[in-house]
């Protein structure tokens, strides 16, 4: 109570200044490094949950093959189903986080944001394994990130919401780049949490009209590009996550940022390629996503205006 007294009387230009915005990215950054984790293996329990119900469906089977399912077909998912029913729980919270090598419980002075990190030496106090810099690094982006937006938009509580969306987006730019998938449970969210904050005049200037409309295009610019190349290749150029990113980014931003989200998405993706080539991490065939340079494109144009950005290139 007495801290909610206090936090009460601070002035708004302290609480959303980029110093405490910085603040709370990093404790962001945390939550995200878990979500970032989580989130693709917690889908992939879903999608073999899927393939279990769909082996036990006969009449599906028959729809599609025009005969009754093998016998062994049913019990093949009979049992997928009971080894699912099996495993412990799995979320956000559940279980606690531990070291994947030795299974120690990571106890909350451990898990302080840098922090921890940099006291540990980037091990675990288990087991001494490795614990990766992306941690740490993850959460001083968001810190800078949260910064950056808070300095670049001024104290206003508007702000908070456009940190919600940089949060999301950087979970999604990390998860695509490390498993190519983008899960519809954050960029429809992302989406429709854009067209209701333009809708009550949250976004301003922007107008719904506006948002609907870059929701529209953003969507319908990389359908058109997918079909036109699976048209001429007979191969998929980009997955279905992409449309729906640019969807969301075209919610926030409007119609008008689609063409520079996509030319800076361009540009940095470029600027990675020829950096992964130079250093040999990018081998011949090898898949790289495009919805982390979508996100980063969107958070460029946040950040320096979309108008900036066409100047960069000679279109303003």
């Amino acid at each position: 109570m007495i801290a909610a007294d206090w936090a009460a009387s601070l002035p708004l230009d302290l609480l959303l200044s980029p110093w405490a915005l910085a603040l709370l990215g990093l404790m962001v950054g945390s939550f995200l490094n878990v979500v970032v984790h989580r989130v693709p293996l917690m889908l992939e329990r879903q999608w073999w949950a899927d393939v279990a119900g769909q082996l036990t469906d006969r009449d599906s089977f028959r729809r599609v093959f025009g005969g009754d399912a093998p016998a062994g077909l049913a019990q093949a998912g009979l049992g997928l189903e009971k080894k699912l029913e099996a495993l412990a729980p799995f979320t956000i919270s559940r279980p606690r986080s531990r070291c994947p090598s030795c299974g120690h419980v990571i106890r909350w002075y451990e898990n302080i944001p840098v922090a921890s990190w940099l006291v540990l030496r980037g091990r675990c106090s288990g087991c001494q394994a490795r614990i990766s810099a992306r941690y740490p690094l993850v959460e001083i982006a968001t810190a800078a990130l949260f910064a950056a937006v808070a300095w670049r938009l001024g104290a206003q509580p508007v702000l908070l919401l456009w940190c919600a969306a940089v949060a999301v987006l950087l979970a999604l730019a990390l998860i695509d780049w490390d498993t190519t998938v983008l899960p519809d449970g954050m960029t429809l969210p992302l989406l429709w949490a854009g067209l209701a904050a333009a809708a009550f005049g949250w976004l301003p200037p922007l107008t719904l009209a506006e948002s609907l409309a870059g929701a529209a295009v953003g969507y319908l610019s990389l359908w058109s590009v997918y079909w036109l190349f699976k048209l001429a290749t007979g191969k998929e150029g980009m997955g279905y996550g992409d449309f729906k990113l640019l969807a969301a980014l075209g919610a926030w931003l409007g119609w008008q940022a689609i063409v520079p989200i996509v030319l800076m998405a361009s540009v940095i993706g470029a600027i990675v390629g020829l950096g992964m080539k130079a250093t040999g991490s990018l081998r011949e065939g090898r898949f790289v996503p495009f919805g982390p340079f979508l996100a980063g494109g969107g958070l460029v144009v946040l950040l320096a205006g979309r108008e900036t950005v066409l100047s960069w290139i000679g279109w303003a």
